[in-house]
């Protein structure tokens, strides 16, 4: 395995805005639109981010915060952050360290990892990177149900096998709009099919019940927006739901996700753990996921950014930009752990 070369931090970051600038300077321009890219005219993708912005925090005064830490349970294991990497795609696009690098870079600020079924690197090489520092976070694998049961059940055996704590299947992109890429990055090598093929194929309820028997590693399903649809992954018994629009890169008009996440959590209750991605840009947007009802936040094009800038040292510095902001606004807000933010922290703006 290489090890990553260590690159420097531009002495212009401040937060993680000065990331996405540099990126955008940086990168090729087919590599930025694939991971810019968003459906339709981008208004999923924007009301991800004026969703968080639209809530403000009540700060609190006084209170006693000598123990404040961000221990977060998840599937009966403490782990050190309530933030996670979301999965993407082909991250040798942004970096020739790709993936190795986001997992380092994760694994040493206490951050979990959401591997893409689509990595540029191997499942292996990454997790045999990571697995046994101490202090990481947790280690998943994504799933996308793209070409039968029996395929899907390879990956499952596969990821097993490496050592992945978790597995996540994607539901929200059997069908999506079209969308600015890069030649070849959909990891499809097959022709394009038509909508009536791919609803054919589609993922349903009855091949998440099948899957979820296949494994006993804990089963999410990201991608979910309707109460609706969490009430019956409840009723399933999922291990967990990740509230995803995909970063806006579906259903262009589909709701943003810090919209959803409440309207989820009044649906399923205590029945399973609630995370959310989406919009993501500062640790007071962690804090108001959290205050919402979620249980951990995944972050997504940010990691990109800082991948991109400087390598695993970008990712490094950005997750612990965002890691420093959120303890910052917890203290703020008069509070000593993650599970103590709830809704009375919240305000929504006019």
């Amino acid at each position: 395995m290489n090890t990553p070369a260590l690159q420097a931090i531009p002495d212009t970051i401040r937060g993680l805005a000065d990331y996405e600038s540099l990126a955008r300077q940086r990168m090729d321009p087919q590599a930025w639109a694939y991971f810019s890219a968003c459906a339709g005219n981008g208004l999923t993708a924007r009301a991800n981010v004026s969703g968080w912005d639209a809530l403000a925090l009540w700060p609190r005064v006084l209170r006693s915060l000598a123990d404040l830490h961000l221990d977060t349970v998840l599937f009966g294991r403490k782990w050190p952050s309530p933030l996670l990497v979301a999965p993407m795609a082909l991250q040798q696009l942004a970096h020739a360290d790709g993936e190795l690098a986001t997992a380092l870079a994760a694994a040493a600020q206490g951050v979990g990892l959401v591997l893409s079924a689509q990595s540029s690197v191997p499942m292996d090489t990454v997790i045999q990177a990571v697995c046994n520092d101490k202090g990481r976070g947790p280690l998943w694998y994504q799933l996308y149900f793209l070409n039968g049961r029996s395929a899907t059940l390879e990956q499952v055996r596969a990821a097993e096998a490496a050592g992945f704590e978790a597995l996540v299947l994607t539901v929200d992109a059997s069908v999506r709009a079209p969308r600015v890429g890069v030649p070849g990055a959909s990891g499809q090598t097959s022709a394009p099919q038509s909508l009536r093929e791919l609803l054919a194929q589609a993922l349903t309820w009855d091949d998440v019940a099948w899957l979820q028997s296949q494994t006993r590693l804990p089963f999410l399903l990201k991608g979910v927006l309707h109460p609706e649809d969490a009430r019956e992954a409840a009723r399933l018994r999922v291990g967990g739901i990740i509230v995803s629009n995909h970063g806006g890169r579906t259903l262009d008009g589909a709701p943003a996700t810090a919209a959803a996440l409440p309207r989820i959590a009044d649906a399923v209750g205590d029945a399973l753990p609630l995370l959310v991605d989406g919009g993501i840009r500062r640790g007071t947007d962690v804090l108001k996921a959290l205050a919402l009802g979620a249980r951990a936040v995944l972050v997504g094009r940010p990691v990109i950014h800082g991948l991109s800038v400087a390598g695993a040292m970008g990712v490094a510095h950005m997750l612990r930009l965002l890691t420093d902001e959120l303890e910052l606004a917890m203290a703020q807000c008069g509070l000593r752990h993650p599970s103590e933010a709830g809704p009375d922290v919240l305000q929504r703006l006019s």
